[in-house]
C-alpha cells in the first residue's frame, strides 16, 4: 500500500468516526462514554495522518 492511499484509508476511517460521533451525539440519551472514545480514535488517527504527511 503506497503512502497516499493509506493517508486515504485514514481520512475515511476519519470521517467514518466523526459521523458515528454525530449519531451518537443526536441520539436523545447520547452515551458521552462511547463519544469520548469515538473522539480519542478520531485524535488518534488525525495525528498519525500528519506524522505520515510529515514523513512525505
Amino acid at each position: 500500500m503506497s503512502l497516499q492511499s493509506h493517508i486515504e484509508v485514514l481520512k475515511e476511517r476519519h470521517a467514518s468516526l466523526d459521523t458515528r460521533i454525530h449519531e451518537e451525539d443526536c441520539r436523545p440519551r447520547p452515551d458521552e462514554s462511547a463519544i469520548s472514545r469515538l473522539k480519542l480514535e478520531k485524535l488518534r488517527l488525525k495525528e498519525e495522518m500528519e506524522r505520515l504527511r510529515e514523513q512525505h
